[in-house]
Parts: C-alpha cells; sequence; structure tokens
C-alpha cells in the first residue's frame, strides 16, 4: 500500500477531496481530516477515535502505531507495508461515516 492507495480509497466516498494537512498531502470530506501522508515515506496519518487506536495497536502492532506526538490524539499511525487495504478501507469508510453530512451518507448508501 502506498499513499496514492489511502487517495484512491477515500476519493470514492461523496464530498471527499485531496487537500493538506500541516503542509502534507491529506484528504478531508467537509474540510475535516481522513487521512494525511506521514512525515516520513513509511507511513500515514489515520483520523480514528482514542477507543479504536486502543484497539487497532493491540490486535496488529506491526501495523499501527502511535509516537508520543500523537498520543492523547484522535490518530494513529499506520505503515503502509504492514497495512490490510480491506481494513484501512473500512477504517477509512468509519470515520467517512462520522465526518460526512447526512445528505452525502444517503447518497453513499444509494
Amino acid at each position: 500500500m502506498r499513499w496514492n492507495d489511502v487517495v484512491a480509497l477515500a476519493l470514492r466516498l461523496p464530498g471527499v477531496v485531496e487537500s493538506t494537512s500541516y503542509g502534507r498531502p491529506a484528504v478531508k470530506v467537509r474540510d475535516k481530516l481522513l487521512a494525511a501522508a506521514g512525515r516520513d515515506a513509511d507511513h500515514f496519518v489515520l483520523h480514528a477515535t482514542v477507543d479504536e487506536i486502543e484497539v487497532l495497536i493491540e490486535t496488529e502492532p506491526a501495523a499501527f502505531y502511535q509516537t508520543d506526538h500523537y498520543r492523547g490524539w484522535p490518530a494513529v499511525l499506520v505503515r503502509y507495508a504492514e497495512a490490510d487495504p480491506e481494513r484501512i478501507t473500512a477504517l477509512i469508510v468509519r470515520e467517512w461515516e462520522r465526518r460526512a453530512s447526512r445528505t452525502q451518507r444517503a447518497a453513499h448508501l444509494g
């Protein structure tokens, strides 16, 4: 998996646009972050709830981790080499559902 794959997954959802976050490439819906390229080329940042982050790190520590900078924040780092595209898709969709408008969610559900 690479950043372009993350972008392609996110852009399938209504209202998602390419943007930036702290000067790095990002994908957002309604100007709210879904994911951003990491500071280093081996990972990206994924927005998630604090509870989800704990489970992700416990169940797949090779793929999901946090640095001190992100502890306590609703964001987890994801290693491209270890990321399961199906799980990343599900996580992006879940975060999109939390951030999308009612109209966008209705358009997605068909």
